[in-house]
């Protein structure tokens, strides 16, 4: 019989998951470890049954494609296998037995900080101990690969696909940089560049760092439950998980590819109100509509929040967030929801400071203030601005935006634009008549009326697009 410190912390485990996800966790136990037969003779043997790291090997190589990265399987059973036992010398054997792939699944789905961090100290590296930065870097870049990798595997990607986004191998890089620039020493400096691949960070930092970025625990809850394939369809997958990818509309079957890479959108959409998380969907592509400002104004004013991403000459790329429907006058709207951000060479989102409220701007067609799109910062130094005479821009932030303290965006600080997206987020507005399509000229009766007047015709008719809404679904 087992002890019975040993049966009570394995029982408090069990006990954290409801009786179809403790059956699911046994299913997956059973399979790994090649067990089979009635549930009784099953559960007299369970305790004695094993998974070695072979048999996580084989279940993944048992696809034609593995679920998961080789690595990131030999890095769940260093975590599997460092889960000492009242008892047993546990750390010595190859074998993980049922309450150490218990207790695993019971801390990293469903523990706090304090009891994910031993094993994600052993995940990092088999011996423990103080890490240097160059190996939290490299779980962080296997984690993140591991979620890309995983949710294409079980097409659970929601439209967006690694054949319509950029490759997704520098946004891995990226988004682990950014994750990383939070890692704090113990006197509240956060070391950089070489220097943060050489320092030795012990558990209490680390652990530290993953109570405040919450990425970790939602990355590694995905890789587990897509990955091994437990617990991915239970009631229990909270928002984080549900929109951690959002749906993505109007880019199917377009031929387009999108300027952002999976690990961007993941990174960009955490930072959006919550109730817009759930779908993006493309508005203006330079490439599908042309590269004209007035094309852009068509389809961006009134649809809504939406996510304007930019790439300039030199391959950088960055934008904002306008937490507002677009409108056409001469003064700054939006709310302080609003940010930029950039995503190449550089992952990051830069918030608003509160020095003013300067948060967008689009102005079309008059002679007395700057016509052109943008953010923060103020008249002739926006962080973000795209020129009326489309395919010029600046981002002057000398040192820093005002708006949003952001440095400078663009590789030159007047540059000329490459391409540009802009993608509405959440659900489209009401007002925004019939499934937010409409023009400038509905929206302003009095300019109809005065161009009728004039005998010009109405240019912007021609040029509506149905919309995709209702082809595009996943």
């Amino acid at each position: 019989k087992m002890g019975n410190a040993e049966s009570n912390a394995y029982q408090n485990h069990l006990s954290r998951f409801l009786p179809e996800e403790q059956s699911d966790i046994d299913g997956l136990f059973d399979t790994l470890s090649g067990s089979s037969g009635s549930a009784g003779a099953k559960n007299a043997k369970s305790a004695k049954k094993t998974v070695t790291l072979a048999a996580l090997q084989a279940r993944q190589s048992a696809h034609t494609r593995e679920p998961l990265p080789e690595p990131m399987t030999a890095r769940l059973y260093n975590g599997m296998k460092s889960i000492d036992l009242p008892g047993k010398s546990s750390g010595l054997t190859e074998q993980i037995a049922k309450e150490q792939f218990v207790i695993f699944m019971s801390n990293l789905l469903k523990g706090n900080a304090d009891e994910k961090i031993s094993i994600i100290m052993r995940m990092i590296a088999k011996t423990g101990g103080p890490l240097k930065g160059k190996q939290i870097q490299e779980f962080t870049e296997d984690l993140i690969t591991s979620v890309v990798h995983v949710l294409s595997y079980r097409k659970e990607l929601k439209g967006w696909s690694l054949e319509n986004t950029r490759d997704s191998s520098s946004g891995v890089k990226a988004l682990a940089s950014e994750l990383l620039s939070e890692l704090k020493l113990p006197d509240g400096t956060k070391p950089v560049g070489s220097q943060l691949l050489e320092t030795n960070f012990d558990q209490s930092v680390i652990e530290d760092w993953v109570y405040r970025v919450p990425q970790i625990s939602v990355f590694l809850s995905v890789v587990i439950r897509q990955g091994l394939h437990v617990l991915h369809s239970l009631p229990d997958q909270t928002n984080d998980i549900l929109n951690l990818v959002p749906h993505c509309k109007g880019i199917k079957g377009r031929g387009v590819v999108s300027l952002f890479d999976i690990p961007a959108i993941i990174y960009i959409n955490s930072h959006l109100p919550a109730e817009m998380q759930h779908k993006w969907q493309l508005l203006f592509s330079s490439r599908l509509h042309g590269e004209s400002f007035s094309q852009l104004c068509a389809h961006i004013v009134n649809k809504g929040p939406c996510v304007v991403i930019i790439r300039d000459l030199d391959g950088f790329l960055f934008g904002g967030f306008a937490s507002h429907s677009w409108e056409v006058k001469p003064q700054f709207q939006g709310d302080n929801r609003c940010f930029l951000f950039s995503v190449f060479p550089t992952l990051a989102v830069y918030t608003y400071t509160g020095y003013n409220d300067h948060y967008m701007y689009l102005n079309h067609g008059q002679q007395t203030m700057p016509n052109g799109l943008g953010m923060g910062g103020q008249h002739g130094y926006f962080g973000l601005w795209i020129d009326s005479d489309y395919g010029k821009g600046h981002s002057k932030a000398k040192p820093r935006c005002t708006t949003y303290n952001s440095p400078q965006l663009s590789a030159r600080e007047d540059f000329t634009l490459d391409a540009m997206e802009v993608w509405a987020v959440g659900d489209a507005p009401e007002s925004a008549g019939r499934k937010g399509k409409k023009s400038i000229l509905d929206v302003d009766p009095q300019a109809q009326a005065l161009l009728e007047m004039a005998g010009k015709s109405r240019q912007s008719e021609g040029l509506r697009e149905p919309m995709e809404e209702a082809e595009d679904d996943d």
